[in-house]
């Protein structure tokens, strides 16, 4: 079953009156598939909800907001998001009904979930709010307005967004004309925002000891002036460039977990004559929140830029494990590169996800490395392979395998090395190094053996040349249930000619005509095998021969 259907069927049966038949299900669903874990505790929220145990309610939405704040799932935030706008619409909290429903659509919109939102919401039958934006601006609830930043916040990684998200929320909540948002950098110590509202988005810096931000970037200081040109410390230099008129100001220090100062409020202009105690009570609590969401942000920046550098560091030592076997052999030098080329090709026929074609394309890199193990004499033998020779060759998969499972890799990264060492199994289980049949071959495997084979085939060896195109053809097909899976090689078959010939060129760095490009694109592997053995117009096979033999050659 799938994650909606489930969520589905969840709901419906808690709103059926079936929670404590459900309850076993959802708990089971948490326990085996631990990303949903959010998502589960919004279900049990919703049950407990519909049953009257308000305590358990409690302590499972407090679950579910701490996770849902830690994710960026968009169907995990629609199903909190709307668990909530459930519960406060049933509450008649109508404010907080508006808050939730609205973030739930908003989250849906962008993220090409509306499909979903609007199932699950023909489930729950929450009404729908269009006036929610406006209504909210006109309101002077404090409450309200610490609760609609929070949520607005909440999720959101991004920090140039989130500080644009603070200022406006905050802007609105105290009734202001502007806010800034500026943030400290220690290396460079200065202040900067990418936004000043009202203004445009370039990114503004000062010095963190210069100006009224600065001092209370210092000082740990709030600063409430109600009338900015008597006041001494205010700078009217910025107004000069701008031609904006500061008429009072607001300035509060933004702190983390720790208490330490990591940036400054500078509120501009309230439209009510100036800022009051209750202002700055409410700026307060926005900054407490407000400083959160900011470091988190950060780490999460911090932590986003490590991943990436890991993930950089992992490609290039793959790129190098699979150029090693290169230099073993200059003959087969861009095989691994062209299977997984080849291999991505096929993936790209199935719609593959981006994650697992990650996972297939470093698995073709890396299926030749044992290779590594075997010896030059075998390896670069000009020839037929004694009996003996092809057994100790056949080592290489084996290899393969002890090699990958040394690398501390990730869960989703150990498919890997299963992949990677599966690329000589055959369909019906007649292959090496484990025997494996069917299905019991990972995918990727039975794409992969496809992809080798038939790069093998179009590719130089030390004993023969290319096979002509037809009969490479041949050998794809007819291996189709006994060597390949037939779906397999169904989608390899399909792929038009443009890309095959692509992978071509990046063996003997010839560059597609335009004139050539069209037709090649208007057929695929199993069209050009027809028109050869049909004998029909030679003039696809001869544009094809162009990049494959690297001349004009007729099909004989």
């Amino acid at each position: 079953m799938s994650l909606e259907n489930f969520i589905y069927e969840s709901v419906s049966e808690i709103l059926a009156g079936e929670y404590e038949k459900v309850k076993p299900k959802i708990e089971k669903h948490k326990e085996i598939y631990h990303d949903d874990t959010a998502i589960c505790f919004s279900l049990l929220a919703l049950g407990s909800f519909s049953i009257g145990k308000y305590e358990d309610f409690y302590q499972f939405m407090n679950d579910s907001t701490f996770l849902v704040n830690q994710c960026s799932e968009p169907i995990t935030q629609i199903v909190h998001e709307m668990t909530m706008a459930y519960v406060n619409f049933s509450e008649k909290n109508t404010e907080l009904y508006s808050i939730n429903y609205n973030n739930a659509r908003k989250i849906s919109i962008k993220n090409q979930k509306t499909e979903f939102f609007e199932r699950l919401n023909s489930i729950l039958k929450c009404p729908a709010v269009t006036h929610y934006t406006n209504a909210y601006k006109q309101t002077k609830d404090p409450l309200i307005a610490l609760v609609n930043i929070g949520q607005a916040v909440a999720a959101e990684k991004n920090i140039d967004i989130l500080i644009k998200t603070i200022a406006e929320e905050t802007k609105t909540a105290l009734n202001a004309d502007r806010c800034t948002v500026y943030l400290y950098d220690k290396d460079s110590n200065e202040l900067y925002s990418k936004v000043a509202t009202g203004l445009d988005t370039q990114e503004l810096r000062i010095p963190a000891d210069k100006g009224l931000a600065g001092h209370v970037m210092q000082t740990g200081e709030t600063i409430n002036i109600k009338d900015a040109y008597n006041d001494k410390r205010f700078n009217p230099d910025i107004d000069k460039k701008t031609g904006y008129r500061t008429k009072n100001m607001l300035c509060m220090p933004i702190k983390n977990f720790n208490q330490e100062i990591i940036g400054v409020f500078q509120v501009l202009n309230k439209f009510d004559e100036y800022f009051t105690l209750d202002d700055e009570d409410l700026l307060v609590a926005i900054a407490s929140s407000a400083g959160i969401s900011l470091e988190n942000a950060r780490l999460f920046e911090r932590q986003r830029k490590l991943l990436e550098e890991q993930r950089v560091v992992l490609d290039s030592f793959i790129e190098t494990l699979s150029t090693s076997i290169d230099a073993r052999d200059k003959i087969t030098s861009g095989h691994s590169t062209r299977v997984k080329l080849y291999a991505s090709l096929i993936a790209q026929e199935f719609g593959m996800e981006q994650n697992d074609l990650n996972i297939l394309e470093k698995a073709a890199a890396l299926h030749d490395i044992g290779k590594i193990g075997i010896c030059d004499a075998v390896l670069q033998k000009e020839g037929k392979l004694t009996p003996e020779e092809y057994k100790h060759i056949q080592q290489h998969v084996e290899i393969t395998h002890h090699i990958l499972e040394k690398i501390h890799m990730s869960k989703d990264f150990q498919e890997i090395t299963e992949i990677a060492c599966s690329h000589h199994e055959k369909f019906d289980g007649t292959g090496y190094y484990r025997h494996l049949k069917g299905e019991e071959i990972p995918f990727g495997g039975r794409i992969l053996a496809v992809s080798d084979v038939f790069d093998a085939i179009t590719s130089k060896r030390h004993y023969r040349d290319k096979m002509p195109i037809d009969k490479v053809i041949d050998i794809i097909k007819d291996g189709a249930g006994t060597h390949f899976d037939p779906l397999v090689v169904e989608k390899f078959l399909s792929i038009k000619l443009d890309k095959i010939v692509g992978v071509f060129c990046t063996e003997n760095s010839l560059t597609i005509d335009k004139k050539d490009l069209e037709i090649l694109k208007k057929y695929n592997l199993l069209d050009l095998y027809y028109s050869i053995v049909n004998n029909c117009s030679n003039k696809l096979l001869e544009v094809f021969n162009r990049y494959y033999v690297g001349v004009d050659i007729e099909h004989e």
